[in-house]
């Protein structure tokens, strides 16, 4: 099985967000987890999509319900 990384670079493309973002979200505990391998953070995508699929909302005051998880 081969897992997919994502650079910051292309999940700040993917977002719509800049690098620095990304950066002061880390900083923060914001955000999917990442890697930091040698200086360099990689996101997976397993990892990003997991978050992406969390943060769905019907409302500000209410999450979507996606495949029986709300």
């Amino acid at each position: 099985m081969s897992i997919k990384h994502l650079n910051q670079r292309q999940l700040a493309d993917r977002w719509g967000i800049s690098e620095a973002s990304l950066e002061r979200w880390r900083s923060e505990g914001i955000g999917p987890v990442f890697l930091k391998l040698q200086g360099r953070v990689l996101y997976r995508l397993e990892d990003v999509e997991t978050y992406e699929s969390e943060s769905l909302r019907k409302s500000t005051s209410e999450r979507a319900d996606v495949g029986g998880v709300a």
